[in-house]
């Protein structure tokens, strides 16, 4: 079940994609399609939703979206580089107009002192355009807090890329 907000929300992302004729592409990672099933669940959203992809795998990134596998091993998989590869190789992997990206420690385990529980990097990327980045801490609200909130993120992301 999809949070009322949330629905709310995903409707009206695809509400100003929709009016710039715009279609939309996601990969995701530590929401594992959240978003895409966010947008997805709006009837008619056929029409903006372009694809998703889901690289929960490092290697993944690399197969589906083309995430360079050097930018992993220097950065890793939770930054601020594999978040604009991703987001940008959306875009070169679909006909899609923009993309947003989500990679992060949605816990409870894996996180680190560099990298804690609760660290998400996003990327949207628009063709032609530019990609923009955001870094959230949420701390640790647990897994499906974390996982929510990033989707509500994601969307916001969409909507400002395609501004």
């Amino acid at each position: 079940m999809i949070p009322h907000d949330i629905e709310n929300r995903a409707a009206a992302v695809l509400a100003h994609l929709r009016t710039r004729g715009m279609k939309a592409a996601t990969v995701e990672s530590c929401t594992g399609g959240l978003v895409s099933g966010a947008l997805t669940a709006v009837p008619g959203s056929s029409d903006v939703v372009e694809r998703g992809f889901v690289t929960y795998s490092n290697e993944a990134k690399v197969e589906l979206v083309g995430v360079p596998p050097d930018v992993i091993r220097a950065h890793g998989a939770v930054s601020e580089p594999v978040a604009r590869a991703m987001a940008e190789g959306a875009l070169a992997h679909s006909p899609a107009d923009v993309s947003v990206a989500i990679t992060g420690v949605a816990g409870p385990g894996g996180g680190s002192d560099l990298k804690p529980v609760g660290l998400v990097h996003f990327a949207a990327a628009r063709r032609g355009g530019t990609t923009i980045h955001l870094e959230r801490r949420y701390g640790d609200l647990g897994r499906a807090g974390i996982r929510e909130a990033a989707v509500r993120d994601a969307l916001d992301l969409l909507e400002r890329v395609s501004a």
